[in-house]
């Protein structure tokens, strides 16, 4: 593992499927779930973001290996998996805390630029493109049971397809893929 570890905040429904996810793809050194850019701490409780007056978004921390991976990569994983033209929701999970979202620490330029040039990518080839792309305002880590679900609970309900993961884990993205 390299010195140079960035992190990515992102969001696709449900947490538990995209930190599953994350945490399968190669150069991701840690994931956690969370809820980002909403009203503040003392509302980011479960309860509390299932009410959908918070701007709470289910989102998942991701920090990973630049030397062995990138922002690229795991926004490719990430839009192969959701539906980017949906508005508070994925899959069968319904509500605002469900809005698809990449962001970025706002001190990172790099990462802002690198999100900014794959979004924009993504929304052209997809009209009514209705994924948030804009920095991290807050993110508070949810509660211990919702860490790691799915591997606590294999069974448990996701709306991404344990295949699909296995798939995107195992394949070697192609950088050309967004290039302009």
């Amino acid at each position: 593992m390299s010195d140079d570890i960035r992190t990515i905040y992102l969001a696709g429904g449900c947490f538990w499927g995209i930190e599953h996810l994350m945490k399968a793809l190669p150069g991701v050194v840690d994931t956690d779930c969370g809820y980002a850019n909403g009203t503040g701490a003392a509302d980011a409780t479960y309860e509390t973001v299932c009410t959908g007056r918070t701007g709470f978004r289910e989102t998942v921390r991701v920090r990973y290996d630049h030397d062995a991976t990138s922002v690229d990569a795991l926004l490719y994983a990430l839009f192969a998996v959701i539906d980017p033209t949906l508005r508070n929701q994925q899959g069968a999970d319904v509500g605002s805390q469900y809005q698809a979202g990449v962001y970025w620490i706002p001190t990172d330029a790099e990462g802002e630029a690198d999100v900014r040039r794959v979004c924009g990518i993504e929304a052209a080839r997809h009209p009514g493109f209705a994924v948030e792309v804009k920095p991290l305002e807050n993110y508070f880590e949810a509660e211990e049971y919702h860490q790691d679900y799915l591997d606590k609970n294999p069974d448990g309900y996701c709306h991404v397809p344990q295949a699909k993961i296995a798939e995107l884990a195992s394949m070697e993205f192609d950088p050309a893929y967004y290039q302009v």
